[in-house]
C-alpha cells in the first residue's frame, strides 16, 4: 500500500510540474525558446513557407541573441489542422519549455491554442490568422499581422465614396469570411452603398465559377472578394475564364486575394483591381525596400507578402519586448513589454494596442498596375493608424 501510495504521489508531483506556468522556470532560463507553429505541409504551406523565411532571414539580419540571452526557434509543423497545432502547442509548453510561441495560418488554430496559452501564461504572438475575435480569447495573445475588419471597413468606405453604388461580395465561408462580408457591407451601406446579394464559397472546394456567375446576374458594378492568402489566383482566373474582366465589372477586394506572392502569375486579367491592405512590396520606404531586396535575395528572388512581413515583425516585437525586460521571459511582463511597442516597419508605422493587444497600422488602397515587366498592387491613398473597428 505505501508503495501504492509513493507512486501515486510521485505521479501527481510530475503532473503538476509539467501544468506549471512557463514563469517559474522562465527566469533561470539561460536560452530563450520560441516555439514557432505553422503549416510547412498541406494546402496552406504556402503560408508556413513565406512565415518560415522570414524567421530565418530575420534571425541572419539581427542574430540569435536579445536581452542578453541566447534565443532559439523551435519549429512545428501543424499541417493546417487545429487538432495538430493544440498537440504540438502542448509539447512546446510541457517538453520543449518554450517561452514565446507565434505563428497561427488560420483562425481555428489560434483559437484552439489560445486556453493553452492563459492556462501555462505563455504569450502568444499571432502572425497570420486574422479574424476579429482571435485576441479576446487569451490576455496572453499579442497580434503582428492585421484584422479583417480594419481592411474590410476602410474598403467599403472607399467603394462607396468613389462612384460603387452597388456589388455582391463573394467570401470564402469561415470566420474570416464572415468578418470580410459584415464590415464590408455595414461601411459601403453606411455611406450610401447597397448589397444585391451576399455569396459565401465552401473553403474546402474554392469554385468560384457558379458564384461568379450569380454574381454577374445581378449586374454589379463591383464584386467585393475575400478569401485565404494563395486562393486568389483561382478567383482571378476563373474571372477572366467566364468573361467578367470585360463585362465592366470591377473588382473592390481585401489584399488577401492579390496577393504578392501569386500576383504576377495571375496576368492582365487582374490589371485594375483595387484591393485594400495594410502591405505591399511595391511601398515606398527606405525599410520596405531592404526588406524585399534581402527577402528575395535569400529566396531565389521570390516575393515576400504580408504573412511573410507579419512574421519578420513578430520576431522583432518578441526581440523589442525582450530588449525592454532585459531578458525577463515570464509571460505577463514580456506581454506588458509588448502593450504600446511601437516601432517603423517595411510596411509603415506600427503600434500595439496597449488596451486590445492588436496590431494598429495604415491601411493602403492600391491598384494592380504593371511597372518592369511586373504586376504590383501600387498604393494611391492611405488612411493613417487604423485601429480594430470591432474592438
Amino acid at each position: 500500500m505505501r508503495i501504492a501510495i509513493r507512486h501515486f504521489l510521485a505521479a501527481a508531483s510530475a503532473i503538476a510540474a509539467a501544468l506549471l506556468p512557463v514563469e517559474s522556470f522562465a527566469q533561470a532560463a539561460d536560452t530563450i525558446k520560441i516555439g514557432v507553429i505553422l503549416p510547412m505541409t498541406g494546402p496552406f504551406q504556402s503560408t508556413g513557407w513565406q512565415a518560415n523565411a522570414a524567421i530565418k532571414l530575420f534571425l541572419q539580419q539581427r542574430g540569435t541573441t536579445a536581452g542578453g540571452k541566447k534565443v532559439e526557434v523551435i519549429l512545428k509543423d501543424d499541417g493546417g489542422a487545429p487538432d495538430n497545432a493544440k498537440r504540438l502547442a502542448q509539447e512546446l509548453i510541457v517538453r520543449d519549455r518554450a517561452h514565446v510561441l507565434l505563428g497561427f495560418g488560420l483562425t481555428p488554430i489560434a483559437m484552439a491554442v489560445a486556453p493553452l496559452a492563459t492556462e501555462a501564461k505563455v504569450p502568444m504572438v499571432v502572425t497570420v490568422a486574422s479574424t476579429s475575435v482571435i485576441v479576446d480569447r487569451s490576455p496572453y495573445i499579442v497580434r503582428t499581422i492585421q484584422t479583417i475588419p480594419q481592411i474590410a471597413n476602410i474598403v467599403g468606405v472607399w467603394a462607396a465614396k468613389n462612384g460603387i453604388k452597388n456589388a455582391v461580395s463573394i467570401v470564402s465561408d469561415y470566420a474570416p469570411g464572415h468578418d470580410a462580408e459584415q464590415w464590408f457591407a455595414k461601411s459601403f451601406e453606411a455611406n450610401g452603398g447597397k448589397i444585391l446579394e451576399r455569396l459565401r464559397v465552401p473553403v474546402a472546394s474554392p469554385d468560384f465559377a457558379p458564384f461568379l456567375q450569380r454574381a454577374r446576374d445581378n449586374s454589379p458594378q463591383a464584386i467585393f472578394a475575400f478569401m485565404p492568402a494563395g486562393v486568389g489566383a483561382i478567383f482571378a482566373r476563373q474571372f477572366a475564364e467566364r468573361g467578367l474582366d470585360k463585362s465592366g465589372i470591377r473588382i473592390v477586394s481585401m489584399s488577401d486575394v492579390m496577393d504578392d506572392d501569386i500576383l504576377n502569375g495571375m496576368g492582365d486579367a487582374v490589371l485594375g483591381v483595387i484591393t485594400g491592405g495594410p502591405y505591399s512590396i511595391a511601398h515606398q520606404s527606405p525599410e520596405n525596400k531592404a526588406f524585399v531586396e534581402a527577402f528575395r535575395k535569400a529566396n531565389n528572388n521570390r516575393r515576400p507578402n504580408i504573412v511573410s512581413l507579419s512574421a519578420f515583425d513578430g520576431m522583432d516585437l518578441i526581440f523589442r519586448a525582450l530588449q525592454a525586460t532585459k531578458g525577463a521571459t515570464d509571460g505577463a511582463t514580456l506581454v506588458e513589454a509588448m502593450k504600446g511597442m511601437k516601432w517603423e516597419s517595411p510596411r509603415g508605422p506600427v503600434l500595439i494596442d496597449p488596451k486590445t493587444r492588436d496590431i494598429v497600422q495604415n491601411i493602403y488602397m492600391r491598384k494592380v498596375e504593371r511597372q518592369s515587366g511586373e504586376l504590383y498592387n501600387v498604393e494611391f491613398e492611405t488612411y493613417p493608424a487604423v485601429k480594430d473597428p470591432a474592438h
